[in-house]
C-alpha cells in the first residue's frame, strides 16, 4: 500500500511524513516534491521522492502512479488554487488512488468565509471522483499568531485585531499528525473531521502568553493599525508582512473558525499540547 504526500518539502508535509515514517514502511511512502533539488532532503531522510507541480497536470499524473492513499493538502492561495486542486483530483482518479485525505476548512460547505469557496469546491470534487476520504477541516494553528505572541513576549503588551473572534488554536504538528494517521489507513476515520482545539477568544491566548512568559502583561484589543505597529517595533515584521498577518485575524475576528470541533485527541492518540507549553513552543 503505497502512499504519498503532497506539499512534501512544506512544514506541514514535513511533519505529517516524520509521523508515516513510524507508522508504515518506507519502501510504501513519498513525498512530492516540484524540483529533484526541492526533493533532495528528503531523500537524505529516507523518503522516496516523485516530482510533480499542482500546475501542471501531466506531472501529477505520472507522480501519482501506483499511489494508494494520498494526503493531499491544499495549495497556498498564489494563482489558480480551484483550477490546480482539480488537477489533483482528476490525477488521483487517473492513477487509481484509493483514498484522499485532504486538507479543508471549517465548516466549508456552509462558512461564508472566503477563505471556504476553494475548499467548498475541493471537497466537491473528491466526492464526485468517488474516492473514499476524509476532509480534516483544519481550524487555525497556533503558529498564524506566531508575532503576535513575540511581540507580547518582547514589548510586554500583547495587543491584537481578532475582537472577541475565537479559534481552535493547536499546533501544525499535531494536525499534521492527524493528517499522517489518517492516510496511513491504520487507524478509522470519518468522512469529515471538524478539526481545532479548545475554543478560545484572543483574550484567553493573552493570558496564555502570560503563562508562557511569566510576565504581567497587558492584553490589549486593538484596531488593525496599531496591532500592525506593534509587530513592526517588537517582533521585527515589515510593514507589509504586519498588514498581511493582521488580516488574518479578521478571519478569526469574523466568527468563521468559531467552529465546535470534533474529538481532536481521539483521532491524535494523545492529548493536545496544553495552551502555555504550546505558546513555549512557539515562541521557541
Amino acid at each position: 500500500m503505497n502512499i504519498l504526500v503532497t506539499g512534501a518539502t512544506g512544514n506541514f508535509g514535513g511533519y505529517a511524513l516524520k509521523v508515516l515514517q513510524d507508522l508504515v514502511p518506507e519502501d510504501n511512502l513519498y513525498g512530492l516534491a516540484r524540483t529533484e533539488e526541492k526533493g533532495a532532503k528528503l531523500k537524505e531522510a529516507g523518503i522516496k521522492v516523485r516530482i510533480g507541480d499542482y500546475t501542471d497536470s501531466a506531472s501529477l499524473r505520472k507522480a501519482f502512479e501506483g499511489i494508494d492513499r494520498l494526503l493531499f493538502v491544499s495549495s497556498t492561495t498564489d494563482g489558480d488554487r480551484q483550477a490546480q486542486h482539480r488537477d489533483v483530483v482528476e490525477a488521483a482518479k487517473a492513477a487509481g488512488v484509493s483514498y484522499i485525505a485532504y486538507t479543508s476548512f471549517g465548516k466549508a460547505t456552509e462558512s461564508t468565509s472566503p477563505l471556504a469557496a476553494d475548499h467548498r469546491f475541493t471537497e466537491q470534487l473528491i466526492e464526485e471522483s468517488g474516492i473514499a476520504h476524509t476532509f480534516l477541516r483544519n481550524n487555525w494553528y497556533l503558529e498564524n499568531e506566531a508575532a503576535f505572541l513575540a511581540a507580547g513576549a518582547k514589548g510586554g503588551k500583547f495587543i491584537y485585531a481578532g475582537g472577541n473572534g475565537q479559534a481552535g488554536w493547536a499546533l501544525r504538528r499535531e494536525y499534521a499528525e492527524v493528517a499522517a494517521r489518517a492516510v496511513s489507513g491504520k487507524f478509522d476515520f470519518p468522512e469529515i473531521l471538524e478539526l481545532g482545539g479548545q475554543l478560545r477568544t484572543y483574550e484567553d491566548l493573552g493570558a496564555a502568553l502570560r503563562g508562557a512568559t511569566g510576565k504581567d502583561l497587558e492584553v490589549i484589543s486593538a484596531d488593525e493599525a496599531t496591532a500592525a505597529k506593534n509587530l513592526v517595533e517588537n517582533a521585527g515584521v515589515p510593514q507589509n508582512v504586519a498588514e498581511l498577518l493582521v488580516s488574518f485575524q479578521q478571519i478569526v475576528k469574523s466568527g468563521a473558525l468559531a467552529v465546535q470541533p470534533d474529538d481532536f485527541e481521539k483521532y491524535l492518540g494523545k492529548p493536545l499540547t496544553p495552551m502555555v507549553e504550546a505558546i513555549k513552543e512557539v515562541l521557541g
